[in-house]
């Protein structure tokens, strides 16, 4: 046990706890999304993850990013994993500096049955999901996060093994910057998704 699944031991039932440990979840991006999803699906218990992003920690990245000024200069990939591994020792984290390719995406996330979507290029994403769907796994994505105060974030489900989460219009730009606040709940929302597939329905709302 660890401090942690000690304190979430209150909230959740061992069933979940064990579902939660076991799955294994990669998300495509380490940026204002990636980083914050990581970070929220291992406060809610998730011990394996994969994450795969090139890049490395600017002074753009820290006003909405899971990054101290000490990792300014590090890996995106290095610096996210050693701070998962602060909230969760046990976490079994595999760092991946790469940059995504149609070819890559089955092999950088080999063995996970769950994606996020985490990326900011509009032909990255959609490549991503492409080859997510073909891999066979259940993919999160997300769209329309920018600026401050705009419309109200959705979800949506797309088929059996896609769910989409954003207001679905505000994509980030020079009027619509990206700010703590939107793009945090959209990573919010993209993890609860994971968390809905991986224990089903919330007893509370059933």
């Amino acid at each position: 046990m660890s401090i942690l699944s000690d304190g979430l031991a209150r909230y959740l039932e061992h069933d979940h706890l064990e579902r939660m440990a076991v799955a294994r979840v990669g998300i495509a991006g380490a940026g204002g999304l990636g980083s914050n999803c990581a970070a929220m699906l291992v406060r809610s218990g998730l011990r394996r993850l994969v994450v795969a992003d090139r890049d490395v920690v600017e002074p753009s990245n820290l006003n909405r990013q899971q990054y101290q000024p000490f990792h300014l200069g590090k890996s995106k990939v290095d610096a996210l994993a050693e701070s998962l591994r602060v909230i969760e020792p046990r976490l079994v984290v595999t760092a991946r500096r790469v940059e995504l390719t149609p070819t890559n995406v089955a092999d950088v996330f080999a063995g996970c049955d769950i994606l996020v979507e985490a990326l900011d290029d509009p032909e990255a994403k959609r490549m991503f999901v492409e080859a997510a769907l073909e891999m066979g796994a259940f993919v999160v994505s997300a769209s329309g996060m920018g600026g401050w105060g705009g419309p109200a974030m959705q979800m949506r489900r797309m088929g059996d093994r896609m769910v989409l989460v954003g207001d679905f219009t505000s994509e980030v730009g020079d009027d619509l910057p990206p700010l703590a606040p939107r793009v945090t709940m959209a990573a919010a929302m993209q993890a609860d998704a994971v968390i809905a597939h991986i224990l089903g329905p919330c007893p509370g709302f059933v």
